[in-house]
């Protein structure tokens, strides 16, 4: 079973992404309310990849990939980000970064786990 973080301050767009991810993929979800307390879990957990809102208070996305990237233990792990806000200069810029992608919010909960699935290389369910 596939195991991925959602780091997000809105609980709203953490519960909806869940429900979302766990019944349409049938992953494991766990979840995050802020930048440090993302870094803390992904650190824990070694999820296999992990959703990252842009814009959050203490710590935005931006500064919690640059933290999860300077640690050996989740470096490697995937990351996507989700924004409100996103023009094609911003992806050129996620992707020298290292990003996997972004996705914009609001998003089509039934769509989620595809576009996820097809950044990763993932196999859905059902063969998507």
């Amino acid at each position: 079973m596939r195991r991925i973080l959602v780091i997000d301050n809105e609980e709203y767009i953490q519960e909806v992404t869940q429900i979302c991810l766990e019944t349409v993929a049938g992953w494991e979800v766990l979840t995050a309310g802020s930048g440090q307390e993302g870094i803390e879990r992904a650190a824990a957990a070694q999820p296999e990849a992990i959703l990252l809102d842009v814009m959050m208070p203490d710590m935005d996305g931006i500064t919690t990939f640059q933290h999860l990237q300077q640690n050996p233990a989740t470096q490697q792990i995937p990351v996507i980000l989700l924004t409100a806000k996103i023009q094609s200069s911003d992806r050129r810029r996620y992707a020298e970064m290292g990003l996997k992608a972004a996705i914009a919010k609001p998003f089509n909960p039934i769509e989620l786990a595809t576009e996820i699935a097809t950044v990763l290389g993932w196999e859905l369910p059902g063969g998507t």
